[in-house]
């Protein structure tokens, strides 16, 4: 192989990691679908923390870290909107189609880096975002798409971007650890709602492997996936390719879900992944990118 083979195999390989990792999540999510049934969505997403905290603690050990109350304060806070948004997105997709409900909550990564951008060109991003918005949240009694779904998307978008304002300052104090932190905290704080709801149900042994497919495939192989990527790649250019993500999930739900979108829902999801693309490569260089969510 020749320099320039390496060179475009070294350039494809974090971008080959990335689209596995988007695919992982989606998959992931269809997954969980099938537990809605048995423990509902909230006994799903205890499920999925539970698991996911224990495979990322195995892995990262973050009992090495040492903490301030300040660092603390950001982790709990942290980890507290990771598991508020894992649970207000699967709250979602148990009436809304999983391309919807992720295109809904990747408005909150948007509006963090429409946030830190101050070009012209944004206006066009906003309108781009504000027209699919509009497009699938429904507001008539004619519309087929649930409002309570959608809003509880929307509301998983707000804790995505406090995900990302305080993850990022997490990260930066204790590095890789605080994934698992996050995780662990995040389980904690949703387990009582799972318990609560489920009950004994939760401790159905026929349940472990299902539940374990969900937490490697949305938590612990994307997680360590794009964590490698975002290494390899520029950030810009690792938000742009984030920015497929509802196409992506919708594609997941497409395939194995049997869930097919109108053309009106299609192209409000197109409208919002180009909202985010454009956004992200047009933010400032400093500015927070899009990262990986559910």
């Amino acid at each position: 192989m020749n320099a320039k083979q390496c060179s475009l195999a070294s350039a494809l390989l974090p971008v080959g990691m990335l689209l596995i990792a988007m695919t992982s999540v989606q998959t992931g999510a269809s997954l969980a679908k099938s537990l809605f049934p048995l423990v509902g969505a909230q006994g799903t997403t205890t499920l999925r923390l539970i698991f996911a905290s224990i495979l990322m603690i195995v892995l990262l050990r973050p009992w090495r870290t040492t903490f301030t109350a300040s660092s603390l304060r950001t982790v709990l806070i942290y980890g507290v909107a990771l598991g508020g948004m894992n649970f207000l997105f699967y709250m979602a997709i148990r009436t809304i189609p999983l391309g919807i409900g992720v295109a809904l909550e990747f408005t909150g990564p948007l509006a963090i880096a429409l946030l830190h951008s101050r070009k012209i060109i944004d206006v066009i991003w906003i309108v781009l975002a504000v027209t699919g918005l509009a497009l699938l949240i429904p507001m008539g009694k004619a519309d087929t798409l649930d409002l309570t779904g959608a809003l509880y998307a929307l509301g998983a978008g707000v804790c995505w971007a406090a995900y990302i304002m305080f993850g990022q300052k997490a990260g930066a104090d204790h590095g890789v650890q605080t994934a698992a932190l996050g995780v662990m905290i995040a389980a904690i704080f949703i387990a009582p709602i799972g318990v609560a709801h489920a009950g004994s149900a939760l401790l159905d042994p026929a349940l472990i492997p299902v539940a374990l497919g969900v937490a490697v495939l949305s938590t612990a192989l994307p997680y360590s996936l794009e964590m490698i990527a975002l290494t390899r790649m520029p950030v810009r250019t690792f938000g742009t390719l984030m920015s497929m993500e509802p196409a992506v999930g919708a594609l997941s739900g497409l395939v194995f879900l049997q869930e097919s979108l109108s053309l009106t829902q299609w192209l409000a999801i197109s409208a919002i992944i180009v909202a985010s693309a454009g956004a992200t490569l047009t933010m400032r260089p400093e500015a927070v990118t899009l990262v990986p969510s559910d």
